[in-house]
């Protein structure tokens, strides 16, 4: 295969051309957008984080509707990986699809981070599955939904918008869906219980040490957001305080109580950010206390974590997303593969295990990097990334008489291209491995499939997000002749 651009952090692909196989790289950049932890939440669910975010991805999720338009992987703040602001996971508008009961949340009405609180962990199974038989059950029997094992406290981003009230006491909570009104959340039923924790803490803090809390509509105050992450297997945790400016009173007595108070806490990182903006993160990070970033493992390999990096946030359901995938793929050590839409390359070095080469290909400059970096984590030799567009890359190499036996596609809620897919078909590969995170956009590209002559053999709904309407699954494509 040629090389192209690889193993650069640099754009040099041609960013004007037609974007073939760009979507998840301009959804990233959209992600940026921050969102809050509602509308954030369900942008980087289809993700990863996304967003998120699925990528990458300054996503920031926050927990509520925050924005409903520019953003990409969580409905509420800009947060994840590939989903369209406003949109949910499903095709179903969310009035029709938001229900809570009896031991539901009691924030769920206003947060509009999930859509389930409150209805059995098997019921919500139940819809998961009609809805993607009801979609794509014409191409091949859905096989039934592999679950969670555990659907509660699974997110290990957990994001909180700090705000006081007319005592004076300082809070963090969730923007109202649709607002920019904070509602005050002292637990979630899916967020890290220890990050939450930390939550609360810095709320005291706050107040303890009289740092002014950011008033958006004045634009005044320093303390914007904070951003919490939690390596799930490396117990790592990350704080990131998001300000308006670099200057921080007291900032290393707050450092040393914050440790006292939370051991566990691996690094602490300032992000300014100065913008009247939606976008949680800024562009300068200032480390605190640690090295500025945390490690985690995912199917065996390592990943290196940053304040803007993008994550999967359910790394226990995206193991079983990826198992899917790779025993789809049907790698046998001697095959050559190409994993589109790549971000940071999680699937792309899953795939490099049982595969001779991998080549992974991205739009997004950043995410590029951080997959580089994470190759280099791993040592791994045999995958190499490109800062291109992943269509145009496909039909060069169609041009060239070169060619590939595997194609993995993950692309952002939105879905592929018609551009894209004829690129797929042009290279012919063997198989073809398709990750999705939204049914409905699923439905229509596999049409598109069918018409050039593919054919669905398999199809796996896989529950990545409890209480939420959203469901990946995962599609295996070969060509009828």
């Amino acid at each position: 295969m040629k090389n192209g651009n690889e193993n650069t952090g640099e754009n040099t692909g041609d960013k004007k051309s037609k974007k073939t196989g760009s979507i998840r790289g301009d959804a990233k950049k959209m992600g940026k957008a921050g969102g809050i932890r509602g509308d954030v939440r369900k942008q980087e669910e289809t993700g990863s984080v996304h967003a998120d975010v699925k990528k990458k991805e300054k996503t920031d999720n926050i927990r509520g509707n925050v924005k409903k338009s520019g953003t990409d992987k969580k409905p509420r703040v800009c947060s994840g990986k590939k989903t369209d602001a406003g949109s949910r996971r499903s095709g179903v508008q969310p009035a029709q699809k938001r229900i809570t009961g009896k031991g539901g949340c009691p924030y769920a009405d206003k947060c509009g981070g999930c859509d389930y609180q409150g209805v059995p962990y098997e019921e919500q199974l139940k819809r998961k599955q009609s809805e993607v038989k009801a979609l794509l059950g014409k191409f091949a029997e859905p096989a039934p939904i592999l679950r969670a094992v555990h659907p509660e406290h699974y997110r290990n981003k957990v994001h909180g918008v700090f705000g006081r009230d007319k005592k004076g006491n300082v809070y963090t909570g969730i923007y109202e869906e649709g607002t920019h009104r904070i509602v005050p959340v002292k637990d979630c039923r899916i967020e890290n219980v220890r990050a939450a924790a930390i939550l609360k803490t810095l709320s005291v803090l706050a107040k303890q040490f009289k740092l002014q809390i950011y008033d958006e509509d004045r634009e005044t105050g320093l303390l914007r957001h904070a951003l919490i992450r939690t390596g799930a297997v490396t117990g790592q945790i990350m704080v990131t305080l998001v300000l308006s400016n670099p200057i921080m009173p007291s900032k290393n007595n707050f450092t040393k109580e914050l440790c006292r108070l939370h051991p566990e806490i691996t690094t602490i990182v300032l992000n300014i950010n100065p913008k009247r903006t939606s976008m949680v993160l800024g562009d300068r990070n200032i480390v605190l206390y640690g090295k500025g970033y945390i490690e985690d493992e995912l199917c065996g390999l390592k990943f290196r974590i940053s304040p803007s990096s993008f994550y999967q946030i359910n790394p226990e359901q995206t193991e079983v997303l990826y198992r899917k995938a790779m025993e789809f793929a049907q790698l046998t050590g001697t095959e050559r593969v190409i994993d589109a839409y790549c971000g940071i390359g999680t699937i792309g070095m899953c795939a490099a295990k049982q595969a001779a080469e991998v080549w992974g290909v991205e739009l997004n400059r950043d995410a590029v990097k951080d997959a580089v970096s994470n190759a280099k984590l791993n040592q791994m030799k045999n995958i190499r990334f490109l800062t291109e567009d992943a269509g145009n890359y496909m039909i060069r190499l169609a041009a060239e008489k070169e060619s590939a036996d595997i194609v993995f596609m993950d692309p952002p809620r939105s879905g592929s291209t018609k551009e894209f897919i004829n690129a797929v078909h042009m290279l012919n590969p063997k198989r073809v491995v398709y990750v999705s995170c939204n049914p409905v956009t699923l439905k229509r590209d596999l049409e598109i499939f069918a018409g050039k002559g593919w054919k669905v053999r398999k199809i796996q709904p896989v529950d990545m997000f409890p209480y939420t309407a959203h469901v990946e699954t995962v599609v295996l494509l070969t060509r009828v002749n």
